[in-house]
């Protein structure tokens, strides 16, 4: 799963996952550009990257919901590094009301939430594929979610403040289908288009949470960041190049 000379761009670069994200395509031999929207985070991590992997990644600012601002991330990439092998679509915008429970969601956050997600990775894939075709060659991995593919399972949120947001479950889903339209859309393009779907990742749930989460797994339950990293490698690299339309979950058994 050698990455030596490809360059990989990471929306949502400096989120939870993102930065794990980042960090094992650089070990991995890879250049990276971390695209966020938060300057501040985005900038930090590239310093400390840069610090470690011989300068091998740039921070760019990105508002994936904006075209000109994904034209200027494919832009500003293309000028650093002449070429780019992958894009992975991780950024995770939502409003102010996301999270509420289902029948406090308004018609107009649904609609806005599920958009910004989905209509996010429809409009950075639409023009990454465009440069793609150009260059003859290009990989697409999506983000999505074991929630995509089962339904909730709403006991393990007993007794918490913690719910499952049903804007969360539809797009989720629709980054899967999104996946498998455009495998099948670039068919003859050698643009390669693949989605991960990890269960729940670790970060500081309830502990009754937890425990009812866990309860479900085969041998650990909630996983940590760089337990997705082996799968994003694989779907990135020259080992699944023959890998096309997949949803790989990883979630220890979890949706069994």
């Amino acid at each position: 799963m050698e990455l030596k000379g490809k360059v990989i761009v990471v929306t949502g670069g400096a989120g939870l996952l993102g930065r794990v994200f980042c960090e094992a395509i650089c070990v991995a031999g890879g250049s990276v550009v971390v695209a966020d929207k938060s300057d501040a985070s985005g900038k930090e991590l590239v310093l400390d990257l840069a610090s470690r992997f011989e300068g091998r990644a740039i921070f760019c600012s990105l508002d994936v919901t904006s075209d000109s601002s994904v034209e200027v991330l494919i832009e500003t990439t293309h000028a650093k590094f002449g070429k780019i092998d992958a894009l992975v679509n991780n950024a995770y915008p939502r409003n102010k009301n996301y999270g509420k429970v289902f029948e406090d969601v308004a018609y107009h956050d649904f609609v806005e939430n599920v958009g910004m997600h989905v209509g996010g990775y429809f409009s950075c894939s639409k023009h990454f594929a465009n440069y793609f075709m150009n260059q003859n060659a290009g990989n697409i991995v999506n983000l999505a979610s074991v929630y995509g593919v089962v339904p909730p399972r709403f006991e393990i949120y007993d007794g918490t403040p913690m719910t499952m947001p049903v804007e969360y479950a539809v797009l989720k889903a629709g980054v899967i289908h999104l996946t498998k339209y455009m495998s099948r859309y670039f068919k003859g393009k050698n643009i390669r288009c693949n989605s991960i779907s990890p269960g729940g990742i670790e970060n500081n749930q309830p502990d009754s949470f937890i425990q009812q989460y866990n309860s479900f797994g085969n041998t650990k339950g909630l996983l940590k960041e760089q337990d997705i990293c082996g799968t994003l490698l694989f779907l990135l690299s020259d080992a699944s190049t023959f890998v096309n339309g997949q949803n790989i979950l990883v979630d220890d058994g979890w949706s069994l």
